[in-house]
């Protein structure tokens, strides 16, 4: 059956209430260092997160856009509205997405989403780096710096696709896009299913990312070493989560919540996986792929 217009503004609508509840999650569940409602922290409330993805959701599921134009204009929404940058990675993780569901609408297994994803990537352009290079630099993450290659403030030589490729050794985000949004279906997904619930999906996702990587936002502003000692943390609470779920877990982790935004530790980077596979995991229906 030959999709319609009408099928991929169905489907459209399905990403923007899929990515308006996972940024939801984000702020409603407490994960370690991260701003929620439970805590506020690095000079940020919850409420500017949920008003950034109300503003930003125009622009990422707006039909007919390219990934850079849907990157550049969520991330000028969310200045406008938030005055800082709270969403960068997510929407950097999001706009692929988008376009793989206007382009493949009937896309609802795993598998089926992954090569509609795969195949945007393959496509993207330089014109795609231009407003993805523009937004980055506007959001001005913190520990940008500057990169010897296709700095984000100069204009950009290569396809978004390649541009990535070329930081994915120091970026966890910019990984995906050189693989094929492989950790999102690999790891990330598979952890936010495993979840009892959507929280704890998200706080499984967030946990299951912190142990398996360096967290990017904190080797950017505070090195390696301390990142790893993180990530060693996460290991223990995600293996205490899977032995004895979450409650259990609840006051140590908020002591660690705590603890992380005394000392200014964000594990930003981890946290935007995370919504990113619960954009995922509220997208795909289990057990629909055909191939």
């Amino acid at each position: 059956m030959r999709d319609t217009p009408d099928d991929s503004r169905a489907a459209l609508a399905r990403g923007r209430a899929a990515f308006l509840a996972a940024c939801r999650l984000d702020v409603e569940v407490r994960k370690p260092g991260n701003v929620s409602v439970h805590s506020p922290g690095h000079g940020m409330q919850a409420a500017q997160f949920l008003d950034s993805a109300a503003a930003a959701q125009e622009a990422l599921f707006a039909p007919g856009l390219a990934v850079g134009q849907r990157i550049e204009g969520a991330v000028r929404a969310t200045l406008a509205v938030a005055g800082c940058n709270t969403n960068l990675g997510i929407v950097l993780l999001t706009a692929p997405v988008a376009a793989a569901l206007e382009r493949c609408p009937r896309a609802r297994g795993a598998g089926e989403l992954r090569a509609a994803v795969a195949a945007v990537l393959r496509g993207l352009s330089v014109e795609d780096a231009a407003g993805a290079f523009r937004a980055i630099a506007a959001a001005h993450p913190g520990g940008l710096g500057r990169a010897e290659a296709q700095d984000v403030h100069v204009a950009p030589t290569l396809d978004l696709r390649s541009a990535m490729a070329l930081a994915a050794h120091r970026d966890s985000i910019a990984r995906q896009y050189a693989d094929g949004f492989g950790d999102l279906f690999e790891v990330g997904l598979p952890a936010f299913q495993s979840g009892a619930t959507p929280a704890d999906g998200m706080l499984r996702a967030f946990l299951a990312f912190l142990a398996r990587w360096p967290d990017s936002h904190i080797v950017r502003k505070q090195g390696e070493a301390v990142a790893q000692t993180v990530l060693k943390a996460a290991a223990g609470f995600g293996a205490r989560l899977a032995r004895e779920g979450a409650a259990k877990a609840a006051d140590e982790l908020a002591d660690w919540d705590e603890a992380l935004k005394s000392r200014g530790l964000n594990p930003g980077t981890s946290a935007d996986l995370a919504v990113a596979s619960a954009l995922l995991g509220q997208l795909v229906a289990r057990g629909t792929d055909r191939d």
